[in-house]
Order: C-alpha cells, then structure tokens, then sequence
C-alpha cells in the first residue's frame, strides 16, 4: 500500500488543470508579444487566465504578474521594493518564513538594509507587542507568511496590516501555501503585495504570481522585454498559465468540502494516536480556522526525524520532516526551532499534509506504521 501525505511539499497536477493545458503546447503555441493572429489569440488567453485569478481574489488583472515560481515572487516582492524605495532601510519579517524570503532578507543585508526578524509563540503567531516596538516610520515593509507551509499557522493579517498603517508600511505576505486553502480577500485584507505557486494546488511546478496593489512602488529585478506591463520580462509559459488559473478557479469551488474533510480526518488522526497512548506534540495551532486543513505537524519524544521518515518510506508512507526545499539538511526545522519546544520532542518532527483524495484507510495504515516505527 502507498500513501502520499506530504502535499504541502507539492500536489499532482490533476485532469482538469493537466487537459486545460495540453492544447498550448501544440496547437495554440504562438508566442503572445507576436503581433499577428496567433500571438493575438494566445495574449487574449493569458489576459483572460488573469482576469479569471483576479476575480477570485477579489483585485484588478492588472495587478496580477505571472512568474515562474512562489520563491521567484517572493524575490521580486522584496528586492524590487527595495530597489525602487531608496529612503526607508528597515524590513521586518519572521523567524518562521520560507527560506525563499529569510535568504532574499539576508542579502538585502548585504546591501545595507537593517532586518529585524520577529518572534512567534508556541503556536507559530507572530508577537504584535514585538512588531509594534519595532516598526517605525523607517520601514519599508513588513513581510509575513500567511499560512505556514510546515506548522500550518494562519496569521492574523488584518491585525499586522493596522500596524503597518500606522507607518505607512507596506505589507506583503507569502501566501503560496494558503491559496484554494483558506478564502482570500486581497482587498478586503487590504496587503500591497502577495505572493503565489502553483504547484501547491494541482497546478504544474514552475508557475506562480505576484499580486501587486496599484500604486505600490516597485521595479523589475528581471530585464528584457516589455511582458508584464514591463515589470517581469521573459516570454510567458502560456500553458501553465492557462493550468495555474483552472486550478485556482477550480480549488476555490472545493473550498467547503476541502475544509470539512481535511478537518475531520486530521481530528481522526489526532484522536487515534490519543487512544493509542502515542507521546507527541501537535506543532502550530489546534485544528481549526487559524490552522491549514490538513496540516499536522507531530513531534515525537526522544525519537530521530530522518529515521523515521525512512521507516515510513520503506512502508509506503510518504510524509515529510518539514519544508521539502530542506530535504538536504538533517538540522531541526527553523521555525521548529523558533517555536521553543522541549528539547526531546524537537529532533523527531513529522508534517503529515492531506488532500482530498486523502481517505480513512489511508489514515489508519499510516497510524498502524507510525506506531511500528516508533517501536523500532
């Protein structure tokens, strides 16, 4: 038997997004600068795949900017504020980000910008008295990852946006695990930058978008031709912009059922391993609306987090230690190490990530191998 819950790492493009985007590989391949009838066709698809995003998240298509990854929005976010912005030389963000944004932070550092990384509590929130002390009419932008892609923290964005108001701040949120995930409302949350990744929502690996609220001020980091209202140049990968906004369009429709059984299987799964007397820690919030559906985040006592894994692997089971972008390390996870746990629950972490094709048999043999691993 084979169980894959690690879809918080990547999801499987599914038939509709993948037969969406088939036709653009070879029938309508025109390039959509071209200035003929084919390139014609082609930019009118690519106008209306953003017209289609743009209304799901409730902003203009015009502030929609296609990249080819979450990690590539997340550098244009930061470093395109910082080299359009010359006066304010402060950025916050957290302990907890995904490195795409920690790593852009550390070489803004190099460049002379003072960053200030924010603290979170048990459950992965962000300290607002902490943010509040540290902001001030100096920062350029505070950048805070709305759903945490290992511990599945929703952060309380309306919150943090009120502070940044304060100071004129901007705000931006890495938001690629929380799309078709959790509902959002770009301009009712009211951020100035937000960034996004396909393949976390059955759309292709190398794809994603930058939402950039009109007015923000920010350059390209990417020169060349004059795509993307000549802010990300590159000629656009037509067919994964046509899988990326059938995905968005179609995951959103699933919202409800996505949220109701993901719930309801995580509470299984909880409940089984207290019935079985397993000693664990829930990592992040308890399971509900301030904690991705489908998110665990298990530590073990006394137990080794790469042994475990490869028993599981052996098993059929296949879940990660964390962020699947730090396979290569076998150090605790940064943001389980900003959570503060006990020192014996923190080298034996397990993020288990469901999706809706995720059943209860699939639950139970992963519980009847985890309690077997845990033995050996």
């Amino acid at each position: 038997m084979k169980v894959y819950l690690d879809n918080n790492a990547t999801t499987k493009v599914s038939k509709e997004v993948l037969d969406s985007m088939l036709p653009f590989f070879n029938e309508e391949f025109g390039n959509p600068s071209s200035m003929h009838d084919e390139g014609f066709k082609i930019k009118k698809m690519v106008n209306s795949a953003k017209k289609d995003i743009a209304e799901v998240l409730n902003v203009d298509s015009k502030e929609i900017y296609f990249t080819s990854s979450g990690t590539e929005a997340n550098n244009f976010a930061l470093k395109g504020l910082a080299y359009a912005n010359k006066v304010k030389s402060e950025i916050i963000t957290t302990k907890i980000e995904h490195h795409s944004v920690l790593h852009t932070c550390k070489f803004l550092e190099t460049l002379g910008y003072t960053v200030h990384y924010l603290d979170v509590d048990q459950e992965g929130f962000v300290d607002l008295e902490q943010l509040k002390s540290l902001i001030s009419d100096n920062t350029l932008v505070v950048s805070i990852i709305l759903a945490n892609n290992e511990i599945g923290t929703i952060q309380r964005i309306r919150d943090i946006k009120k502070i940044c108001d304060l100071y004129s701040t901007y705000l931006h949120i890495d938001a690629v695990q929380a799309l078709t995930h959790i509902s959002l409302d770009l301009k009712a949350m009211d951020v100035d930058l937000a960034s996004f990744s396909g393949h976390k929502i059955n759309a292709p690996k190398g794809i994603g978008f930058l939402y950039v609220k009109d007015q923000t001020k920010i350059v390209s980091v990417m020169h060349g031709g004059q795509q993307e209202n000549s802010l990300r140049s590159g000629t656009e990968n037509v067919a994964y912009i046509k899988g990326i906004s059938v995905a968005l369009t179609s995951g959103i429709k699933r919202l409800d059922e996505y949220t109701n059984k993901l719930n309801d299987l995580s509470n299984y799964l909880l409940n089984r391993l207290n019935e079985l007397e397993v000693d664990y820690i829930l990592n992040g919030p308890l399971v509900g609306p301030q904690r991705l559906a489908g998110n665990l985040n298990l530590s073990f006592k006394n137990k080794d987090s790469m042994l475990l894994t490869y028993l599981l692997n052996k098993k059929g089971i296949y879940c990660s230690t964390g962020s699947a972008c730090d396979t290569t390390t076998i150090e605790v996870s940064h943001v389980i190490k900003a959570l503060n746990l006990p020192t014996e629950y923190s080298s034996a972490v397990l993020r288990v990530s469901m999706s809706l094709e995720t059943t209860k048999t699939d639950i139970d043999y992963f519980i009847e191998m985890l309690v077997e691993s845990l033995k050996e």
